[in-house]
């Protein structure tokens, strides 16, 4: 009787196919809006290392004192202060504000998008990523991606201008198999992959025979 392939091992939900949250420094989003708050005020206070993530991450305070983390823009440094505007028209389209995106002009580039709004930031956040806004109709805002996909969202989601930090994480190449190692670890991937057509017979339904393919 053959074995169980990888993809129903890690479907079982053993601890090694499981993604190591406990290494993960937070919850990376938008501060939500209460009733009556329209505008938030934070500062950058320091740029730390997320496990798991490409992107640095931002510790940010707001005025009240509550501090959070946020997805920070290229072209920033610590001390710089910008707003999370609810509405958009009391606060100006600079790289590192959070905005509604039917207040942004078309062709300028935003990032961590709320894919409906109050999500508190969906669409477009890994490192060096961003997507630009291309048209509008009624309530609704398009929006093309990287991937030359596009995306019709809703007037009131917020996003922030800019490019996410971090872009070009990927041009160094991993040199040693060790740093892939350790790469692949942090998101619970499994590395080295084997080809199915690679392994014996009773490691997977495409294994064994005399070369190397999926038919009988």
């Amino acid at each position: 009787m053959g074995k169980r392939i990888l993809a129903q091992r890690k479907g079982y939900g053993h601890l090694w196919a499981r993604s190591p949250s406990h290494r993960h420094v937070g919850k990376v989003r938008y501060r939500p809006f209460k009733k009556d708050e329209k505008l938030f005020k934070f500062k950058v206070i320091e740029f730390v290392h997320a496990p798991g993530r490409g992107a640095p991450v931002a510790r940010i305070r707001y005025e009240d004192g509550e501090k959070s983390l946020w997805l920070p823009p290229e072209g920033i440094y610590e001390g710089q202060e910008f707003y999370q505007s609810k509405t958009g028209y009391d606060q100006e389209v600079k790289v590192g504000n959070i905005l509604p995106v039917k207040n942004l002009p078309i062709g300028t580039l935003v990032f961590n998008i709320e894919g409906t709004p109050g999500d508190l930031g969906k669409f477009a956040r890994a490192s060096g990523v961003s997507a630009i806004v291309r048209n509008k109709s009624g309530k609704n805002v398009e929006v093309l991606f990287r991937s030359k996909k596009t995306k019709w969202f809703n007037e009131k989601c917020l996003c922030t201008v800019g490019v996410v930090a971090g872009g070009g994480r990927t041009d160094k190449p991993f040199l040693k198999a060790g740093n892939a190692h350790y790469a692949y670890r942090s998101k619970a991937k499994k590395w080295p992959s084997v080809r199915g057509v690679a392994m014996n017979a009773a490691s997977h339904p495409y294994g064994g025979g005399a070369k190397q393919s999926p038919h009988k």
